[in-house]
């Protein structure tokens, strides 16, 4: 599909705010929506059903920031259908965030005052919906990072659309509802094993009007904990990370996967990956970093792997096994 550009809006997050941080995360596996250059973002969305290609340029600097949002379309949008999607683009990116707290809270912690000195104005946020993003954990669950990358591709190649616009060529993900003509056995064609019933199953509630994440948002943490679990084939780790990542609570931290295990150890305590700390002593650990502990995870994470983006890390690379 061929998109022509038909919008250019402009949006000044809350300072500080860093632009390449915020929209690029190294600890992403790629997905084929999106594609990045220092100081400039391509991105895929799905917004009310209608595929949009997103050009996402820094115009400002850290402390004065200002960002341009070139919007290409293969229609001519209303005012509202604009208005809606920067709403929630400033939603999902988190760009109104206030990280002053958080910055004096840490100013003198040895491990995390020199991070929040390099990456000065991260957001944490994420560019896909909660439909969207329960799709790539389930897709995650039990693989490698490579088996993770072959499933999601084969999955938005068959049911995305591949979009065209300002010369790059990037798929955009499907509408909830859109595999009710696909079984169960199709999806498993594609080479997702197990995963294929729970993904159908999802895409089924969300079909139905089951789930809406409009209204989740306005919930608090456990009522969203509780109604996320309530969908098939999402378990503790997805919710984690949903409630990080899609809804922004900061504290939220109360699993650690078997391959997070090994890479805290080695962060946090230098231990051998191979011998990692117990999940109990680092659930602990990261008390100290009381109402910001995700934040502040977060950070340090980012960091290793902005980190291997320039470094050879022999003991990350084992584990990730792209």
């Amino acid at each position: 599909m061929e998109l022509k550009k038909v919008r250019e809006v402009f949006v000044t997050p809350l300072a500080p705010f860093d632009f390449d941080s915020t929209f690029h995360k190294p600890d992403h596996f790629t997905t084929g929506d999106n594609l990045w250059e220092p100081g400039t973002w391509w991105q895929t969305w799905n917004h009310e059903g209608r595929n949009l290609g997103l050009k996402f340029v820094n115009v400002g600097k850290v402390d004065n920031p200002r960002l341009q949002i070139i919007v290409y379309a293969d229609f001519e949008p209303s005012e509202e259908f604009v208005t809606s999607l920067t709403k929630e683009i400033e939603y999902r990116y988190n760009l109104q965030l206030d990280l002053s707290d958080f910055y004096a809270t840490f100013e003198k912690d040895v491990t995390l005052s020199p991070i929040i000195t390099k990456w000065r104005g991260m957001k944490p946020g994420h560019p896909s919906s909660l439909y969207e993003y329960l799709i790539i954990g389930i897709v995650l669950q039990n693989a490698t990072v490579r088996r993770s990358m072959q499933m999601f591709k084969a999955l938005i190649e068959k049911y995305g659309k591949k979009l065209s616009f300002e010369g790059i060529e990037l798929f955009c993900f499907w509408a909830p509802g859109d595999l009710k003509n696909a079984s169960v056995e199709s999806l498993r064609d594609l080479k997702v094993g197990y995963r294929a019933k729970s993904i159908k199953m999802l895409d089924d509630q969300f079909a139905a009007g089951l789930i809406d994440e409009n209204y989740l948002r306005k919930k608090d943490l456990e009522p969203q904990r509780t109604e996320l679990l309530r969908l098939y084939g999402v378990g503790p780790a997805t919710v984690w990370y949903l409630l990080f990542d899609v809804f922004h609570h900061l504290d939220f931290f109360n699993h650690i996967s078997p391959w997070e295990q090994k890479i805290y150890s080695k962060i946090f305590f230098e231990a051998d990956p191979e011998n990692p700390v117990a999940v109990a002593d680092l659930l602990k650990y990261f008390e100290k970093y009381g109402k910001y502990k995700q934040l502040a995870v977060h950070y340090i994470w980012e960091d290793l792997w902005w980190k291997r983006k320039n470094e050879n890390l022999p003991w990350l690379e084992k584990l990730i096994r792209v």
